[in-house]
C-alpha cells in the first residue's frame, strides 16, 4: 500500500474578498508540485462564496466537473440553456467535453455559499457537453458510503455519471462505525476526506477537512466517530 497524506492545514489558500478559498491540488495562484493531482482527481476546492457573489462566464473543456453545495444555493446558468439552482443535498455533474462556458454565483443575497468543486479528468475527450443535476437523498443510507456519482456504464437512473472509470461516495455517520472500503480496481486508488468529524485509518487520525490518498492496496479499513460526514473518491491511478 502507498498513501499520500493532505491534512487540511496544509492545503493551498486564498483570500479574494468576495471568495475564500482552499486548494487541495494545484490550482490558480496556488502550485505546489508535489500537489498537481491523484491519479484522475486533478481539483477539489473548498470555497465559500459571499453573497450575491460568484464565478462569471468563463470556459472548460475537456474535464468532468462535479458541485458539491455544502449549505446555500448555486446559482448556474450555461451555454447549454441551463439555468437554475443547485441546493444541499443536490449534486452537479457536466461534461465539458468539446467546450462550454458557464457562470456560478452564490443564489443568496444575504448568505454565505459554501460549497466542493471537483474536477476529474475524463477517459473519452471531445465528448459533447451534457449537464445534469440530482437531489441524492434516496441514494443515502446511513452509516455507511453510498455511490453517489459513478461510471456511465454503471449508473441507474437515481445516479449521476461522468466519462471516466471513477466513483464518488457519500457517507454520514451517527454512530462509531468500523467500514471496511473495498477498491474496485488495482489500478485505483481512494481519496478520503473528512467533511466534519473524526476517523482513523491506516495509522493515520484525520480531522475536518484532512484527507489521505491510498493506492497498490485493495481494501481498507476505516474507524470512523459519530457525528462524521465523509467524501471519499475512487479514481484511476
Amino acid at each position: 500500500m502507498k498513501k499520500n497524506l493532505y491534512p487540511a492545514s496544509t492545503r493551498g489558500t486564498a483570500d479574494y474578498g468576495w471568495l475564500q478559498a482552499n486548494y487541495s491540488f494545484s490550482f490558480a495562484n496556488y502550485f505546489d508540485p508535489n500537489r498537481i493531482q491523484f491519479g484522475a482527481l486533478r481539483v477539489l476546492n473548498d470555497d465559500t462564496i459571499a453573497p450575491g457573489m460568484g464565478f462569471g462566464k468563463h470556459p472548460h473543456d475537456n474535464m468532468e466537473i462535479v458541485t458539491i453545495p455544502l449549505s446555500g444555493g448555486v446559482l448556474h446558468e450555461d451555454s447549454m440553456g441551463h439555468k437554475g439552482t443547485v441546493m444541499p443535498g443536490e449534486i452537479q455533474v457536466m461534461s465539458a467535453g468539446t467546450g462550454i462556458t458557464h457562470s456560478e454565483f452564490n443564489a443568496s443575497k444575504d448568505e454565505p455559499l459554501k460549497l466542493f468543486q471537483i474536477w476529474i479528468f475524463p477517459n473519452q475527450r471531445n465528448v459533447a457537453p451534457r449537464y445534469d443535476q440530482k437531489t441524492i437523498a434516496s441514494l443515502l443510507k446511513p452509516n455507511t458510503l453510498s455511490p453517489i456519482v459513478v461510471p456511465r456504464e454503471e449508473a441507474t437512473s437515481d445516479q449521476l455519471w461522468i466519462h471516466q472509470n471513477a466513483s464518488f461516495y457519500w457517507g454520514q455517520f451517527d454512530q462509531d462505525t468500523t467500514y471496511e472500503f473495498k477498491i474496485s480496481d488495482p489500478n485505483k486508488g481512494v481519496y478520503l476526506m473528512v467533511v466534519d468529524g473524526q476517523l482513523e485509518t491506516e495509522d493515520e487520525i484525520l480531522g475536518k477537512r484532512d484527507a489521505i490518498g491510498l493506492w497498490e492496496t485493495n481494501s481498507l479499513l476505516i474507524n470512523i466517530k459519530a457525528n462524521t460526514s465523509l467524501l471519499a473518491l475512487e479514481v484511476p491511478m
